[in-house]
């Protein structure tokens, strides 16, 4: 049986193979066509929610599929947009938001926010790799966490970014060998332990990247034998992280119905 460690080399050693291969899919291609197609068209907030396979394109590209439902959440983000720093996509501690409405950014560019690179090949090239690590996925769930994390560290700037993205902690919480329970322990706690253990600064760097997943890979093979582990958990979305109580509760008045 292949490791997992080499399934994730086989694709992320080439990853502009693989992405080619996954964009030739023809369920891939038919979407990428129908989204590049349609997109520049679309000059508001309002077209954009009322065509739902752009809608649902976009949203998993920027792997926020399971959050397509909350249509009224989704909108709030991309009406505030990015420039405010109290704006709502700002408020959150996933960032996968603030790339959403960054790409889509119909609050600073109106009706032209669709005719960008960033949100027409932009959009696609994501879709392709959140494909990609779905794909991997289904044969080994440490495989997508291990193309995730190679794709989300450099990005990581404290323990608190890690905290913010379940799948991230995950990795890391496998790569030391944390309990499940650590994740429920005080957050400062828990940020502040990361960077004693991290080199954060490092993951800029590919090889070192690469080196951690050495070692998460192997950690992941003892803790999670074939069959024992739900693929589902460390990818469900933590869309409310981060939030203050005040806005939970005017998200709760908020109708999920696009309006």
């Amino acid at each position: 049986m292949t490791t997992t460690y080499t399934s994730y080399k086989l694709i992320s050693s080439d990853l502009p193979t693989s992405l080619k291969r996954v964009s030739e899919q023809p369920d891939v291609k038919r979407e990428t066509e129908y989204y590049l197609d349609r997109i520049g068209s679309i000059k508001s907030i309002d077209e954009f929610f009322a065509d739902s396979r752009l809608y649902n394109y976009a949203m998993k590209a920027h792997g926020l599929e399971d959050m397509a439902y909350a249509k009224a959440f989704m909108r709030k983000v991309l009406t505030e947009g990015i420039d405010d720093k109290d704006a709502f996509a700002n408020q959150l501690s996933d960032t996968r938001y603030k790339e959403l409405a960054e790409a889509l950014n119909f609050a600073r560019h109106g009706e032209l926010a669709t005719t960008f690179e960033r949100a027409q090949k932009g959009v696609v090239d994501k879709y392709a790799r959140q494909t990609l690590e779905i794909g991997a996925g289904e044969d080994n769930t440490g495989v997508r966490l291990a193309l995730y994390f190679e794709r989300m560290a450099p990005s990581i700037t404290s323990g608190y970014s890690i905290i913010a993205d379940d799948a991230l902690a995950q990795v890391v919480r496998t790569a030391f060998q944390l309990p499940a329970e650590f994740a429920a322990t005080d957050i400062d706690r828990q940020a502040a332990y990361y960077e004693d253990i991290l080199k954060i600064e490092e993951f800029k760097d590919p090889s070192k990247i690469g080196k951690f997943l050495e070692r998460f890979t192997a950690m992941w093979e003892l803790e999670n034998p074939v069959g024992s582990y739900d693929p589902l958990t460390a990818f469900q979305p933590s869309s409310l992280t981060g939030i203050s109580t005040d806005l939970l509760l005017s998200i709760n008045n908020l109708k999920l119905g696009g309006r």
